[in-house]
């Protein structure tokens, strides 16, 4: 359920200003979206899992704050992480 090392790597890669950038926002709502995106598949076959729903709750409200700061921190890089997530439709 974790995100492994190397995704992480590929994330910070993605999203971040340097390889070792790992506390911006953008480096940070793609982890979170990924550990979501985990989370989710795990809730399809556990459908009575509370606790993981619970969780799963509580990063979505964290990612929607990160998301929050960043727009008004940087529009711009904002709508870039929208697109490359795909997190809004």
């Amino acid at each position: 359920m974790a995100v492994s090392k190397d995704d992480k790597k590929k994330l910070v890669g993605d999203f971040g200003k340097s390889k070792s950038d790992t506390g911006s926002a953008e480096v940070q709502i793609a982890i979170l979206t990924s550990r979501i995106e985990n989370l989710k598949g795990h809730l399809e076959g556990h459908k009575k899992d509370n606790h993981s729903r619970r969780g799963i709750m509580l990063m979505v409200a964290k990612r929607r704050k990160m998301l929050n700061y960043l727009k008004k921190k940087d529009p711009q890089k904002y709508e870039e992480v929208i697109k490359k997530l795909e997190i809004r439709k």
